[in-house]
Formats: C-alpha cells, sequence, structure tokens
C-alpha cells in the first residue's frame, strides 16, 4: 500500500512544477506618486531572460481603472550574468511601474515568467496580485508566490500527519483502534490495509471534491460553516465523548461491544469479501473524532484552494493523510501479530484496562469543547485537573495491583516494567497538582480548559478589567490568559485604538482550538511577549466557535443572503472575508484605522519569531 501510494504522490508531485521565483509586490508612495514594485528571487539554480532583450522571458501587466492609471512603461533593475553569449538575469529581479492614482483604490496585475536552467526552459507560470492603496483603505498583505517549493509542502504536510497522532482529538483512536483489531481472526493484516487506505481516502476525496465544488461555485463559506460545526457543536462532540466512555466501560469489562447476531452472520456469510464494513466504520469514526485538531491543516488546505491554488492542496491533503495513517495502519498490524503470541495469563486484558483509563481523561476534551463554546460551566479547569488527577492516581493503584477487574489475574509481583509506568503515572499525578491551585502545567496546555476558568488561582485575583486608557463606554470585554484582556469586536477595538494611539492586535481564535490554548501558555507567556501585548496593543479576540446567540440588531447577512445569528458564526464571516482565514490561531497586526500592518501569523511556538512579528 505505501509503495503504491508513495508512488502515486511522486508521479502527482513530478508533474507540478516547484515554484521557480519568489514574488513580492508592494506599492511605494513618494509624496503624490505611486510606484508598483514587484521583487522577484529567482531560485538557484535558474535564470531569466529580462525584459527588453531578445529572448524576454518576464511580463508585467497591470489593470487600469478610472482611479489607477499607467505612467510610462515598466523599467527593471537586476545584476546581468552572461549564458552562452545571452543577457539572463539571476538572483534579485526587480520590476517597477510609475501610477497616477486619484483616489484610494486596489491595484492590480500579473507578472509572468519563464524560468530557464541550462539550455532546458520550464513552462511558463504567472503571479496574480492585489494591493490596496490610499489612506483611508486598509493595506493587503504583499502578494507572495513560490514562497515554498512543493516537495516543501509535502515534507511540512508529513511532519504534520504523524504529529498529530499526539493530539488530544486523534490519541484517544489509538485504544479503539488497538482493541477492533486484536478481536481479528480472519484476514488480519488485509483489514489493516484497507484501514490505512480508508483514512487515506476519507481525508483525500472529500477535499478534492470541496475543492473542485469551491472552484466551481464558490462556496468555501459554505464549507467552514459545515467545518465549524462539525468540530465545535454540542451534537457531535457530546456524542464522540459517549462513545469514548462506552469503549472505556468495554475495556473495564463492563460490557463487550459485539455486532448483532445478524450482522456477524451476514459477514460470516460473505467473509469472501474480507467484511470491510466495520474497519470502513473504524476509520470514518478517527477522520470526523480527529477534526478538531486536524482541522488547522485541513483550513490551511483550503485556504490554499480559495486562493487560487488547485493542485497543491490536493497533493499536500494526500501527503498528510499518508502520514496520518501510517501509524494506525501499524498499529492495526500489530495486534494480528500479537495473536500469535502465548496467551499467558491476563497482561492483554491489563493493556485493556489501561487504555480505558486514558480513553476516559482523553475523551473529557469533546465534553470540554461543547461546554466552552455554549459556556454551561459545567467543566471548568480545575473540575477537568480533579478527574484527570483521580483517573491516573486510580490508574498507578491498578498497575501496582491494588485493584483489580473482571477479566484479571492475580498480580503475584510487579515487573520492572510496570514499575517503570507507575513512577512515570505518579510522576505526572504529582505535576498535576498545582494546577488546582493556578499553576500553568505548560505540557498540558492544549488539553485543559483555559486557566481563566478557574475559581481560584493562588497569589492573583481572576478577574482583569480593561485597561483605563483603552476602555470605551459600552464595550465588551475579555477576560484572557496572564491578566490580559481584548475587546470580543473589531469596532470597539479601533475605537479604543484610536482613542490611545496604539496599533491592534487581533487574535482569530475557538473555545475548542487546542493551538490557541498551546501558544497562550508557550508563547504568550514570555515576558518579552506579554509586556509587547500589555503595553503597545488593544487587543480584540474573535472567537470563531462561540454560540452565544446575538440581539437581532447585530444580525449579519451575508451577500448570499444567509443570516448570522451568533457570535462565533459572525466572527468566522469576518476571519473569512476580512483576514482571509477559517483557521485558528491567526494573528494580526492592525494600525488604529484598521490598516493591516502584520499578518497572518499562524500557529508557531518560536518566541522569537512572535516577538519579531510583534515589533512589525
Amino acid at each position: 500500500m505505501l509503495r503504491i501510494l508513495f508512488g502515486a504522490l511522486l508521479l502527482i508531485a513530478g508533474a507540478v512544477q516547484n515554484p521557480s521565483v519568489l514574488w513580492q509586490s508592494e506599492v511605494k508612495k513618494t509624496g503624490d506618486s505611486y510606484c508598483l514594485v514587484v521583487t522577484g528571487k529567482i531560485a538557484d539554480e535558474y535564470y531569466i531572460h529580462p525584459m527588453g532583450t531578445p529572448f524576454t522571458g518576464v511580463t508585467l501587466e497591470v489593470e487600469t481603472s478610472d482611479a489607477v492609471q499607467l505612467a510610462g512603461q515598466p523599467a527593471d533593475q537586476y545584476s546581468p550574468s552572461d549564458y552562452k553569449g545571452e543577457t539572463v538575469a539571476t538572483g534579485t529581479y526587480v520590476i517597477t511601474q510609475d501610477l497616477n492614482i486619484t483616489e484610494p483604490a486596489t491595484v492590480c496585475g500579473t507578472v509572468r515568467w519563464q524560468a530557464c536552467s541550462g539550455d532546458e526552459c520550464l513552462m511558463p507560470e504567472e503571479l496574480e496580485f492585489s494591493q490596496r492603496v490610499g489612506e483611508d483603505a486598509p493595506a493587503a498583505a504583499p502578494a507572495k508566490s513560490g514562497g515554498k517549493g512543493l516537495w516543501a509542502l509535502i515534507l511540512e504536510a508529513i511532519l504534520w500527519g504523524f504529529a498529530m497522532l499526539l493530539t488530544p482529538c486523534v490519541f484517544p483512536m489509538v485504544p479503539m483502534t488497538v482493541s477492533f483489531f486484536i478481536k481479528q481472526e480472519k484476514g488480519g493484516r488485509f483489514k489493516a490495509l484497507m484501514y490505512g487506505l480508508f483514512i487515506v481516502l476519507l481525508y483525500t476525496v472529500p477535499i478534492c471534491i470541496i475543492i473542485g465544488l469551491t472552484w466551481l461555485l464558490g462556496g468555501a463559506s459554505v464549507t467552514a460553516d459545515i467545518f465549524n460545526w462539525l468540530s465545535t457543536h454540542w451534537l457531535p462532540n457530546i456524542l464522540f465523548f459517549l462513545i469514548f466512555m462506552v469503549f472505556a466501560a468495554s475495556f473495564f469489562g463492563a460490557f463487550e461491544i459485539t455486532l448483532p447476531s445478524k450482522w456477524t452472520n451476514s459477514a460470516d456469510s460473505k467473509s469472501d469479501r474480507g467484511g470491510l464494513g466495520g474497519v470502513f466504520f473504524l476509520a470514518l469514526t478517527l477522520v470526523l473524532v480527529s477534526f478538531s485538531c486536524t482541522g488547522p491543516i485541513v483550513g490551511t488546505v483550503l485556504i490554499k484552494s480559495t486562493q487560487g491554488e488547485f493542485w497543491t492542496p490536493m497533493i499536500t491533503m494526500l501527503a498528510f493523510s499518508i502520514a496520518f495513517a501510517l501509524p494506525f495502519a501499524l498499529l492495526a498490524f500489530f495486534p494480528s501479530v500479537l495473536k500469535k503470541l502465548p496467551k499467558s495469563g491476563g497482561w492483554l486484558n491489563s493493556v485493556k484496562v489501561v487504555l480505558g483509563f486514558i480513553e476516559i481523561a482523553l475523551g473529557l476534551k469533546f465534553l470540554s469543547v461543547a461546554d466552552q463554546t455554549y459556556h454551561w460551566h459545567l467543566l471548568d479547569r480545575e473540575v477537568y485537573l480533579a478527574i484527570w488527577i483521580v483517573c491516573f492516581t486510580l490508574l498507578g493503584f491498578y498497575l501496582l495491583g491494588k485493584i483489580r477487574f473482571k477479566y484479571d489475574s492475580p498480580l503475584e509481583h510487579v515487573s520492572v516494567g510496570r514499575l517503570a509506568l507507575v513512577i512515570i503515572d505518579f510522576a505526572f499525578v504529582v505535576y498535576m497538582i498545582p494546577g488546582m491551585w493556578g499553576a500553568p502545567l505548560k505540557a498540558l496546555s492544549g488539553y485543559l480548559p483555559p486557566l481563566e476558568t478557574q475559581d481560584f488561582v493562588l497569589g492573583r485575583y481572576r478577574e482583569a478589567p480593561a485597561p483605563a486608557e483603552t476602555a470605551v463606554a459600552g464595550s465588551h470585554v475579555l477576560a484572557m490568559p496572564h491578566g490580559l484582556s481584548a475587546y470580543d469586536n473589531l469596532e470597539d477595538g479601533m475605537a479604543a485604538a484610536a482613542a490611545s494611539g496604539k496599533k491592534i492586535f487581533v487574535d482569530i481564535t475557538g473555545h475548542g482550538c487546542v493551538n490557541c490554548r498551546e501558544m497562550e501558555a508557550r508563547v504568550w507567556s514570555d515576558p518579552a511577549v506579554l509586556q509587547m501585548l500589555r503595553d503597545n496593543f488593544v487587543m480584540v479576540a474573535l472567537y470563531v466557535d462561540d454560540k452565544t446567540r446575538l440581539p437581532e440588531d447585530e444580525w449579519v447577512t451575508t451577500p448570499a443572503g444567509k443570516v448570522l445569528k451568533d457570535v462565533g458564526r459572525v466572527n468566522s464571516n469576518i476571519a473569512m472575508e476580512q483576514f482571509g482565514v477559517n483557521s485558528q490561531p491567526n494573528y494580526f497586526i492592525l494600525g488604529p484605522d484598521g490598516t493591516r500592518l502584520a499578518g497572518p501569523r499562524a500557529y508557531d511556538l518560536d518566541i522569537a519569531g512572535f516577538v519579531e512579528f510583534l515589533k512589525q
């Protein structure tokens, strides 16, 4: 299976050219004059023929309008090189075009080029760009193309696919996979192979269909709504929570999860077909329950498709899904080998019981997502931590043989392996205990509810009012991590920024966003970052999954006629329409007048990089 899938990946990737030139555009203003500057960074192995030479290999086309007119012809700047008597450009290639702009407007255009390496030239390539100019208009981020080669994107997708195994949404499926395939008596290896293939197809095929429909119908906002519902609505989250609790009870020996006898008999009568229905259902469950963690990756891929890329998102998703499926396919193979080992005692039941404890702990994540997005306050941080502390304490006693379940064999002695697990388990419990008094527990920041939900934090009072110098009458202010505060809408944030002269830090986030909590715990907590956020910015937090219903006079009607009635849908629409993102976290810096100064910056735990971002 791996040979076939990676072979297909190699063939498809080989058919798509890696970007040969990285382009960036900007409009510079000097007095009343404007100049469009398009800068290209030519890859080391390539060259292009400059404008005005016999073999012109680059052109610039700018759309004109009543507000935007060309002033003269485009000019280029480069360091000339010689290739077989021809003048060519390598390194940096700059095109400038003077413009007459009479009012705020958007400058749109296309740069086309053909890159060559030796005597071979690639197919012509092009990049469309758009720049907003004018003092009262928000500036668009510089248009870029080819920031990463296709192989770099594939490698990044593969690494993300492997990393997803350790996320709180995905890891609970590990015991489910092991438990399911332990019971397979026929065709275990074939079913394991099909399990991996089903996971790949369930990720890749729907994305390909969605990208195709997006291109045909422009339905990106509808797609974002569907994914937002799946990852944040109470119904699927409660359902997933209950599924994990049922599996945990089964692991503890309360009952066996078996198919109805009618289904079993039918499967036996069709054993030559492999009985793949249950395998497909398990793969489908994995894809669905993992979405709140894999959503940012999928969202990034979808954004690429709405920004003009077609094949790259599909190839990226194929690479991601193969890497994501591989560990589960191997886990599915493992029980088929495991069943051939001597069945000595109840060690296999002990594995299931341990996984049952872990299933209870990690299954709480789904209940927590629903609790936060609907503000039920049933599972605040200290309650969540208390359950985890009790759960892992009981797990430690079980490993010591102090607790026995229905199908356990007597434990005559504690092996070295068990003792190592006991030490790790109780060390983890000790690590969590200070969290009951407000310790940050950075290693668990992605799993736990925010610290702001905790009633008691030792050493400080939990309420964080808005700073007086940025307060706006009648505004809604949110308590943020580390004593920060933020407005819950752009209008109030811009008013406060105008009054204080500060810049605006926009945090596109979500209650159920794992990576958002990690950024807050690991990056925002740095003293340099925290001081800059507190002193230099008015913060605006846009929660895209908040289910609070808005008053009727605050409802938003989209151009397609859809009425958005809750906070999350309105913020999700703002994130998509104004900022061009549909995943979290994403950060932007705006001027007091709303001019975009920097961003987007997504999930990245590099503190130094975040400081540089804030300095922009």
